[in-house]
């Protein structure tokens, strides 16, 4: 059996799926500022696997890891879900989206 080391947040359930696969785990409980590093840490984890992703619905279900671990983060530092949406539409409104594919080349100081 080879034992491996991971050293990264997982989504709760994962360790009753590895028991699940016969498979040990040691895990722990992060405190309040390991958890915020490691929400950080796991946003660009999942943001990197989305865009590896080349298929449309794997990268749909990466998407949902990063939108699962933005909400985790938010809530963090005391952002609901509906607070964050509000915050998104207000700087939607100030800067605009992506739907118009805007690609800025060059500026000139």
């Amino acid at each position: 059996m080879t034992s491996r080391t991971w050293e990264k947040l997982v989504r709760d359930r994962i360790p009753e799926i590895l028991a699940g696969q016969g498979i040990e785990s040691t895990v722990r409980t992060l405190g309040e500022a390991e958890y915020l590093t490691a929400l950080k840490e796991k946003l660009l984890e999942e943001a990197a696997e989305a865009q590896r992703e080349q298929d449309p619905r794997d990268i749909a279900l990466e998407l949902t890891d990063v939108v699962e671990v933005a909400y985790a983060l938010a809530a963090t530092i005391g952002i609901s879900r509906d607070r964050l949406e509000v915050l998104r539409q207000e700087r939607a409104t100030e800067r605009g989206g992506f739907e118009a594919r805007v690609f800025l080349e060059y500026t000139d100081n």
